[in-house]
């Protein structure tokens, strides 16, 4: 029987390793653009992951797993508790009832790009013309805010990728490829790209940065980031 999930993979040269403790009942589809991944489908190395995604879509738009979960080669940087997302993901009787950010941080990006701009790997400190992204993709001005969960992970059903065309997700892929840091604007907008908003309503007031999760490393505990225990404590 057809799995009801599947995992893409956007790898580029991370040791996958991981996958090994992905659940039986998960298909696992991993893109390379390191040229080194045996089994992995080829890609170009461009667009990084957003590219990677928008592929993924147009290429089986009409055959999509009822559930899709997107992630990086190394997705634990922003979802620590990832193989537990994927083992609920997996135990669930129904299919994602839309979209589902993954993570543990829900933040707020300005118009200028400030996050962007004080990005540790943004190294010249350039900002992001998320004001030219949105009139390239949803030919309309800049919203008055964006908020996310950083790291481009998430999880979507069939039916609210097929709220948009192929067609528009054709035009998406397309501008993955041309228009500068396009995959870090689509980082922030991949909610509204399947046209809804992932941000659950308790969470939509800040202030923000809003940590979801205690994380050791980080210095978050319990009461610092006035979370409940339903979440599993990770190091």
């Amino acid at each position: 029987m057809k799995s009801t999930i599947e995992l893409v993979v956007a790898r580029y040269r991370e040791d996958l390793r991981w996958l090994r403790r992905v659940p039986g009942n998960v298909c696992v589809t991993v893109y390379d653009k390191g040229g080194d991944a045996s089994g992995a489908l080829p890609l170009p190395n461009a667009g990084r992951e957003a590219h990677t995604y928008l592929h993924h879509i147009v290429e089986r738009y009409d055959d999509l797993a009822e559930t899709t979960v997107f992630c990086q080669g190394k997705p634990f940087d922003h979802v620590p508790g990832f193989h537990k997302d994927l083992r609920t993901l997996a135990g669930e009787e129904a299919p994602v009832p839309g979209f589902r950010w993954l993570g543990f941080i829900i933040d707020r990006e300005d118009p200028a790009g400030g996050l962007f701009r004080v990005w540790g790997k943004n190294e010249d400190g350039r900002g992001l013309d998320l004001d030219g992204f949105f009139r390239a993709l949803w030919e309309m001005p800049l919203p008055p805010e964006m908020l996310f969960y950083p790291g481009a992970h998430f999880a979507v059903s069939r039916s609210q990728v097929r709220s948009q065309p192929l067609a528009w997700y054709r035009k998406a892929l397309e501008v993955s490829q041309t228009f500068p840091d396009a995959a870090h604007c689509f980082e922030r907008t991949w909610d509204r790209t399947f046209q809804t908003n992932g941000i659950p309503a308790g969470y939509r007031n800040g202030p923000f940065p809003v940590y979801l999760r205690p994380i050791r490393r980080l210095g978050l505990t319990w009461a610092s980031v006035g979370g409940t225990r339903e979440l599993q404590e990770e190091s």
